[in-house]
């Protein structure tokens, strides 16, 4: 029989177990820049289940995340004008990464540094079960999409741009 690869904890995965959610492990082999469309296709998954997880800004650069269906860009606008918001655009990579604590590519919404409001495209709710980064790149978690919700008070919203 062969054994599953060992995935050591973190952040997110430390979260998710103190909180009793459960959730499964999904290592893969990561490609920079692969993104949400490599990690489906390696794992067999519909890339419309795979999350990212996106840090932005705000006009004023106050950081927020969005969940966003791997397949699908986000309408900056769009979200901008649903959360009151004069303008959002994504955070630069550095930048991503000391607000969240996590290496772009790797980006949680589990366990992040730094506390920010998190956006869900609504369309992701309806789904029984998404793939989502689990703190390191190359490694998704299978949850419920509900535990966005419970955990991380996301807000959902309507921004998806077919890509």
């Amino acid at each position: 029989m062969a054994r599953k690869p060992h995935v050591s904890e973190t952040p997110a995965t430390q979260l998710l177990r103190a909180r009793g959610i459960a959730f499964t492990e999904h290592p893969y082999q990561y490609l920079e820049h692969g993104g949400a469309q490599h990690s489906a296709a390696v794992l067999g998954l519909d890339p419309f289940t795979v999350v990212k997880t996106l840090v932005m800004q705000d006009q004023d650069a106050r950081p927020l995340l969005v969940l966003m269906h791997g397949n699908r860009t986000v309408s900056t606008k769009n979200l901008a004008r649903q959360i009151g918001a004069k303008s959002v655009e994504p955070c630069k990579p550095e930048v991503a990464n000391r607000h969240s604590g996590y290496l772009v590519g790797g980006t949680s919404p589990f366990g992040t540094k730094r506390d920010m409001p998190v956006y869900i495209e609504s369309t992701i709710l309806d789904l029984p079960k998404i793939a989502i980064n689990g703190g390191r790149r190359g490694y998704l978690v299978g949850i419920d999409p509900q535990v966005c919700v419970s955990l991380l008070g996301a807000q959902p919203v309507q921004c998806a741009l077919a890509e």
